[in-house]
């Protein structure tokens, strides 16, 4: 099979490189922020996928590791990936990634375990924006019954050397 990489490829290859990241999580109702920080390399496979493994804190202490797979399927037209992280169990399966139109900011949604519901399930959304070559954010966020989404997690990587 030869593909050839399309521009939505070369947006992912701007994430490369050595990161530190801050980052302030809300927890929970009536729960002070927890704030975290570490450090994460992207290195790319091939010209179609990144790989990126961070390296941080977790909320009540202890360490933790995070795996992240991002690529763009040329034939669905949208940007897929995994999340995997030491803390728990679930195995995030982003489906429907999509660029804004200024191309910055890339949005990426996925189920997973409910905070708010016992074994229940929601719908979360996170948000890469490069804000300059050398600044980049996440933001995390879930869905609301009421459809709204309520942002939980911003993290600020800055890159290395």
């Amino acid at each position: 099979m030869n593909e050839t990489p399309q521009q939505e490829h070369a947006w992912l290859q701007k994430l490369v490189g050595e990161w530190t990241y801050e980052s302030e999580a809300q927890m929970g109702e009536g729960q002070p922020p927890f704030k975290a920080s570490g450090t994460e390399t992207v290195r790319p496979l091939g010209e179609f996928w990144i790989l990126a493994e961070g390296r941080g804190t977790m909320p009540g202490g202890g360490d933790a590791t995070m795996l992240l797979t991002l690529g763009y399927d040329v034939r669905q037209e949208r940007f897929v990936g995994t999340w995997i992280g030491s803390m728990m169990s679930w195995h995030c399966v982003y489906q429907d990634g999509r660029l804004d139109p200024g191309r910055t900011r890339l949005q990426l949604e996925a189920e997973g375990p409910s905070f708010a519901e016992e074994g229940g399930t929601a719908r979360y959304r996170d948000e890469l924006e490069i804000v300059a070559p050398d600044h980049r954010v996440l933001r995390s966020a879930v869905r609301q019954p009421d459809g709204s989404w309520h942002d939980f997690m911003a993290a600020h990587y800055r890159r290395l050397g």
